[in-house]
């Protein structure tokens, strides 16, 4: 059952209660002059609970008009294509580079099987596409309205190239996606989630520093929840994305193979983790935001494809 929470006048925070597990994937519910709008979906495997949630926030899913989303990684977008066929008032905003992917999804499913094999199911459901005419495509400086609230679309690559936040200047509220990093509710630790294909560590700084020059008042993360320690927590995701890098590049200069390396990330990651919890189900809950697995697949396909190229 999805738990909801109150932030705004106009906003709800949704948990989807991803695998069993509270506080991993966040859902943003907006209202405004009678319009609603959902800020991610969630995968599909967590649909029932974002449409419980709605209608616990007391709205009804049929309500639904737009459904924004920051990027197409399957925990963030997954339920677009099944929500819609069932709610055929949504349209989907998505940026101009990832809105393919769902309108024709083969690609993105054949890469992410390539990550996740006979899991893929358990994690994240079916996956539909979505009709072109129902998409929206988005590109840096658009606005989003919902109702009289208008949402600024910026672009925000590094973790993905067709990433976005939306930035609603009424409140300085900024929902994040995964450009501010991993962040579960209760912790000041904050976790670079580094997936493949498309990681630019350059692109992220730039991104994270765009932020910054904002000036926000609160971070809606994903994963998960809001915080109001802006400049402290994007300070951390910056310092922990390039101390992570530089782990990995230094195990594979010393000749790890991936296994050691997940080990190696894993044991100074936990260790950090560890200074605020000794608690077992919080670890499982970062796990499940960005695996350690993952986040090293990444890390190693760019130091690959960034590594200094021999003279001729």
């Amino acid at each position: 059952m999805s738990d909801v929470t109150k932030l705004d006048d106009d906003l709800w925070l949704l948990d989807l209660d991803f695998q069993g597990l509270p506080g991993v994937i966040a859902s943003y519910l907006i209202r405004d002059a009678d319009e609603l709008a959902l800020v991610e979906t969630g995968p599909t495997t967590t649909l029932e609970s974002l449409v419980a949630g709605i209608r616990r926030a007391g709205f009804h899913p049929e309500q639904i008009t737009k459904l924004l989303v920051t990027h197409i990684h399957l925990d963030h977008s997954g339920a677009a294509g099944v929500f819609m066929k069932r709610f055929p008032r949504a349209q989907l905003y998505v940026h101009e580079i990832g809105a393919p992917h769902m309108v024709d999804p083969s690609k993105l499913l054949a890469s992410a099987t390539r990550i996740y094999g006979d899991m893929m199911g358990p994690l994240w459901g079916e996956v539909l596409p979505v009709s072109e005419d129902r998409v929206i495509r988005l590109t840096d400086g658009d606005v989003v309205s919902v109702g009289d609230k208008n949402l600024e679309v910026l672009y925000t690559p590094g973790h993905a190239l067709h990433h976005v936040a939306y930035y609603d200047a009424s409140t300085r509220g900024v929902f994040t996606g995964d450009v501010a990093s991993v962040r579960l509710q209760g912790f000041t630790y904050v976790r670079p989630p580094t997936p493949p294909p498309d990681l630019n560590i350059d692109l992220w700084r730039e991104s994270l520093d765009r932020l910054r020059r904002l000036a926000a008042a609160t971070l809606y993360l994903t994963h998960f929840g809001p915080f109001t320690d802006v400049e402290r927590h994007l300070a951390d995701a910056e310092r922990h994305l390039v101390e992570w890098a530089r782990i990995v590049e230094k195990a594979v200069e010393s000749g790890k193979d991936r296994p050691a390396i997940v080990d190696n990330l894993r044991l100074f990651g936990d260790r950090q983790l560890l200074q605020e919890t000794n608690d077992a189900i919080a670890l499982r809950r970062y796990e499940l935001a960005t695996p350690y697995g993952m986040t090293v697949d990444g890390l190693l396909r760019y130091l690959r494809k960034h590594a200094p190229q021999s003279p001729p």
